[in-house]
């Protein structure tokens, strides 16, 4: 199983332009309102996840933890916007791509 270490992630979005906004003490303070920004902070957390690879519940929650105090709305929205799948309390990645992660 791999291992979801938040640090890139939040580093990732702390040196993007139009998402460090959002951070603050390393972490996530508020999720962007504005749909391509929201969607360009959950493409850069969705990167930390291996294609192919299952994830149990327990995990992602741990990670997304790290990265939000709202874990449960955040792994909401990467379900609900295509980054990640969800079946019986497992999750892979299903969305995300670099190009997209300079976008805002």
């Amino acid at each position: 199983m791999t291992a979801l270490d938040p640090a890139p992630v939040l580093a990732s979005l702390e040196r993007h332009p139009a998402l460090r906004v959002f951070t603050r003490g390393g972490v996530v303070e508020t999720l962007p309102a504005r749909m391509a920004r929201r969607r360009a902070l959950l493409n850069h957390i969705a990167l930390a996840f291996e294609p192919g690879e299952r994830y149990p519940e327990r995990q992602l929650n741990e990670f997304l933890r790290r990265i939000h105090p709202d874990h449960a709305a955040l792994r909401r929205y990467l379900v609900d916007e295509g980054f990640l799948g969800r079946d019986g309390g497992v999750y892979w990645r299903t969305g995300g791509s670099d190009e997209a992660a300079a976008w805002s």
